[in-house]
């Protein structure tokens, strides 16, 4: 099974050549030090950036350089800061070509449930919903099952959805998955050391071998 930074690893080669990148909270973070250095790829950081680079080494972090989590960053050549209007005016006409975000859950229609479990505090969706609404592709890195053992690729979500019907792909620790127009996870891949049981065992929703 893959930790969270061959999560990233793997969806790092999902990236084509050309491709305007936006990466979400937690995992997707991880994915700009994985990039191949033999394509072109711009980053998108919702909070006003383009051409963002992997994360600074120690002792090189710059308070002033961050992404849409607060975590510290590094810049491109060519990078170019603007305000949140303009960031969010690039997600809503679909300038973006690829969002990978994390997910608390994901339905077998592709419905994607990531920013509340009721009861609990929050600051707010931030721009999930635009980026769900309006990315051309969309990529989900998430851990398979919850604290409990869980599944989080149901059948249906049951916490608050952020968007419907929009989630392409999926990476776990246990494998990749993509979303079926008509409904279902089907197994692209097993990570290695995965058995195709565990994967039964874990996912709740249709499962598509």
């Amino acid at each position: 099974m893959l930790d969270k930074y061959g999560i990233a690893k793997r969806i790092a080669k999902e990236i084509k050549d050309g491709y305007y990148v936006n990466l979400g909270i937690g995992i997707p973070t991880l994915v700009a030090n994985y990039i191949s250095d033999d394509i072109d790829v711009v980053l998108q950081s919702e909070n006003g950036l383009l051409g963002m680079g992997p994360f600074p080494h120690e002792g090189e972090e710059d308070p002033d350089y961050i992404n849409a989590g607060k975590q510290t960053i590094t810049t491109l050549p060519g990078s170019v800061f603007f305000d949140s209007a303009m960031s969010f005016g690039m997600i809503r006409s679909r300038k973006i070509d690829l969002t990978i975000l994390g997910a608390m859950e994901v339905s077998e229609q592709g419905d994607i449930a990531n920013w509340k479990i009721p009861g609990k505090m929050v600051k707010g969706m931030g721009g999930a919903m635009d980026l769900v609404a309006s990315a051309q592709n969309i990529i989900v890195a998430m851990q398979h099952v919850n604290k409990a053992g869980e599944s989080k690729l149901l059948s249906a979500c049951t916490l608050p959805l952020t968007g419907i019907k929009c989630v392409k792909k999926i990476v776990t620790e246990l494998g990749v998955f993509d979303v079926l127009p008509m409904g279902g996870f089907k197994i692209v891949e097993l990570h290695e050391g995965v058995t195709l049981d565990q994967v039964r065992y874990s996912t709740q929703g249709k499962l598509v071998e």
